[in-house]
């Protein structure tokens, strides 16, 4: 009786998130419809999209490749070639509900190559701290240099991000897999971080700067920008991706990362139809570029029923 419950509390939950976020969202193109709908894309503005998506591309085959890192580190049978494959094939798992697809995929996938549960958790479970941490260093700084308007306290921005450097430490990280080896509860021996994970973590960041610069580029689809606006939009970028990867129940952060750039993004120095238009622009070329990742990946992963099957 409590489960089911809890079941329709999680629905609840899940369908107030995304219908919230898309009511603001639709709110804002209601407001700002006539502005929208006068936005044109001009000659150079169809190079700046293709740009975008290419940019964006690279950036999903350079996450796989920073995944790859994190799965030596935790010294798993996965080739390079493979775990970039598998990662993003799996990637595509975040549009369904609940936002945590992908992840559960990968937990699967790394089982299969032969991984005991805990340690395929577990290196899933860094992959996604470092994301975190890597967003959320990006907009402290933009944020505290005011280079962006925070929805939240830089304080308490710091202390996450301080906690965060702080739990991936192999010390804190071996914890749980400790804990699950003396209780007996994995089967084999579990494989151990020996080291703290500095440069993954410098991967994922730069895996945030692409995925940024692609949003950056989309802006551009509709107009130049200055450089003093580069920084501001970046910052906000990390900041609305981090929310859309956290926020639970909205299936690739769609809605929340919209409304957050829409709510942080000042409107006398982006105006607001642009802005609009641009989200919309975005989250188009994030979906391709994912749909033309996981087709590369396809190729790259050569016994799928190994991983898949």
């Amino acid at each position: 009786m409590n489960k089911g419950k809890n079941e329709m509390l999680k629905k609840f939950l899940r369908w107030l998130i995304i219908g919230g976020t898309l009511f603001f969202v639709l709110s804002n193109l209601k407001n700002n419809w006539d502005n929208v709908t006068s936005v044109r894309i001009e000659n150079h503005g169809w190079l700046f999209l293709f740009l975008a998506l290419v940019t964006t591309v690279i950036a999903q085959i350079w996450a796989g490749w920073v995944w790859t890192w994190i799965l030596k580190s935790y010294q798993q049978p996965i080739k390079t070639s493979a775990g970039i494959g598998i990662y993003m094939i799996t990637n595509l798992g975040k549009y369904l509900p609940g936002n945590i697809g992908h992840f559960y995929a990968r937990i699967v996938a790394i089982n299969k190559a032969g991984s005991d549960w805990g340690t395929a958790s577990l290196s899933v479970l860094l992959e996604l701290l470092l994301l975190v941490c890597a967003a959320l260093a990006i907009a402290v700084i933009a944020s505290g240099l005011g280079w962006m308007k925070s929805s939240s306290s830089l304080g308490i921005q710091i202390l996450v991000l301080g906690l965060i450097l702080i739990g991936i430490h192999p010390k804190f990280l071996n914890y749980p897999l400790k804990i699950l080896s003396q209780k007996k509860k994995i089967a084999q021996e579990p494989v151990y971080l020996t080291q703290y994970p500095l440069v993954p973590l410098l991967g994922e960041t730069g895996f945030l700067l692409w995925r940024g610069a692609g949003f950056i580029l989309a802006w551009m689809v509709l107009k130049m920008i200055t450089p003093a606006q580069i920084l501001p939009l970046l910052g906000t970028f990390s900041f609305a991706w981090l929310l859309g990867l956290v926020v639970p129940g909205a299936p690739g952060g769609l809605g929340v990362f919209e409304a957050t750039v829409i709510a942080l993004l000042d409107t006398e120095k982006f105006p607001a139809a642009n802005v609009l238009v641009t989200v919309a622009i975005y989250r188009l070329i994030s979906i391709l570029s994912e749909v033309i990742a996981a087709g590369i990946g396809t190729k790259l992963v050569k016994d799928k029923a190994k991983f898949f099957g």
